[in-house]
This record gives C-alpha cells, sequence and structure tokens, in this order.
C-alpha cells in the first residue's frame, strides 16, 4: 500500500509549482519562443542547404524542448530543497513516517511533472508558431519528457541535497547544463561541428537525450534511438539511486 504521506509531499511539490506558474511555467514558454523565432526566422533563412533533413526551424523544436524541460526539472527539485534546508523545514519532512526512498522519490516526481508540463506546453506552443510541424511518434514523444525529466529532477534533488547555498545551484545551470546543451545538438546538427568537438559531443549524455527526442518527434536523428532510450534509462536509474541513497543516510541534512 502507498504511503499517504508519499502522496501528500508529492501533492505539495506539485502545487508548489502550479501556484507559482508565472514563475515555473511561463519562463520557458517564453524562452523558447523567442528562440524559435529568432533562431528559427533569422538563421533558419540561412541554413537552407544544410541538409538537415526537415526545415531548420522545425528540425530545433525538439532540441529547444528538451533544453526547458532539463531546466525546469532540475531546478524545481532542486530549488525545493535548498528552500526547505534555508528555511529550516526540512526537519520536518525527515521526521515524517517517509523512508529516504519516498522522499526522494516524492521530490523527483514533483520535478519530474514539471519538465513535462513545460515539455507539452512547448511541443503546443511549437505547434501554434510552426503550423507545418508534426510530431511522428507521440508514445516515444512522451516517454522521453518523462525519462529525461526524471533525470534531471533526481539531480536537482542531488545538487540540492549536496549544495551550501543558493550560488551552487545556480553555478551547476551556467557552468555545466548550458555549455552541454550548446555541445548537445538544440541548435544544429553535431554533424556541422568540426570533427574535435564533434568527438567531445559523443560523451554528452545531453546530446543523446536530445537526439533521441528529435528521433521520436521528427524522426530524424544522428544515431540509433534504441541507443539514446538506453542511454537516458541508465542516467535515470542512477541519478535514482543517488538521490535516493543520499536522503537513506541523510547526508548533509542530518547533521
Amino acid at each position: 500500500m502507498i504511503n499517504p504521506g508519499f502522496i501528500i509531499l508529492i501533492k505539495r511539490e506539485v502545487m508548489r509549482f502550479l501556484a507559482l506558474w508565472k514563475q515555473t511555467i511561463m519562463p520557458g514558454l517564453i524562452s523558447s519562443g523567442l528562440y524559435l523565432v529568432v533562431f528559427g526566422e533569422v538563421i533558419g533563412g540561412r541554413l537552407k542547404n544544410a541538409n538537415l533533413g526537415v526545415d531548420y526551424i522545425i528540425y530545433i523544436i525538439p532540441g529547444l524542448t528538451m533544453m526547458s524541460v532539463i531546466n525546469m526539472a532540475y531546478q524545481n527539485s532542486s530549488s525545493s530543497i535548498m528552500q526547505a534546508k534555508f528555511l529550516k523545514f526540512i526537519e520536518d519532512i525527515l521526521i515524517a513516517p517517509l523512508s529516504g526512498f519516498e522522499i526522494s522519490m516524492a521530490f523527483t516526481i514533483g520535478g519530474m511533472f514539471r519538465g513535462v508540463i513545460n515539455g507539452i506546453l512547448i511541443l503546443l506552443l511549437s505547434k501554434f508558431l510552426v503550423p507545418e510541424f508534426a510530431i511522428k511518434n507521440y508514445g516515444m514523444t512522451l516517454i522521453y519528457l518523462i525519462t529525461v525529466s526524471w533525470a534531471f529532477s533526481a539531480l536537482g534533488v542531488i545538487i540540492g541535497v549536496y549544495a551550501r547555498n543558493w550560488d551552487q545551484i545556480g553555478s551547476f545551470t551556467t557552468f555545466v547544463f548550458m555549455p552541454l546543451s550548446m555541445l548537445g545538438g538544440v541548435f544544429w546538427s553535431i554533424d556541422m561541428l568540426p570533427s574535435f568537438w564533434r568527438t567531445i559531443s559523443m560523451f554528452n549524455p545531453i546530446y543523446w537525450m536530445i537526439n533521441g527526442m528529435r528521433n521520436a518527434t521528427i524522426g530524424i536523428g544522428d544515431s540509433p534511438q534504441l541507443l539514446s532510450m538506453t542511454l537516458s534509462l541508465v542516467f535515470t536509474v542512477i541519478f535514482s539511486f543517488i538521490a535516493s541513497y543520499m536522503f537513506a543516510k541523510g547526508y548533509k541534512i542530518k547533521s
């Protein structure tokens, strides 16, 4: 039987970002819409012969969606835990009749919902701005949204537990997510990169997630779909295990 406290904590995490939708939902939509219009129209007009398989503005939609999903899922869980530590109510959660696994999963699921909602809304916005955009595989697209959201929400739990201040949470976005996203093929195929950076991109987990999402959404990818999904699931399991272990051991939160 599912622990009622587990359900309540999930509801708290979901309602927390829904109540602040102007801060948690709208920024991702606005930034993605601007990227789509500016990059899609301006750069797309100069890449008519890039051999992408589709118009450039359609090509970047899956990448923009993944970039927003990753950031929103990470920010939700990491900021929620940091806020709980900063306001000193993390102790109330720890003494509740919940296991470390249940607590970490509740924070992770809350962030996952935010990531998935942002992803779906961005895809709907893309359809509105680019009517010719069409999703090839709805099932796989949703699976990627859930898997990637879960993975980076779990990573947000890890960073939220580890971080000592808000700067460390923001620094991870600036110095890790942003470079990896730029080298992950959000705005271009890695075949367009010099050989050195193309090789570096192959070791970038975000590249595989974006590539898998692009394959599911518009049917175009630089690598096999099975490999992209496998690697996405591996990172999801690893991050979830580490997050659960840290809560179970009370790493930096029970001292």
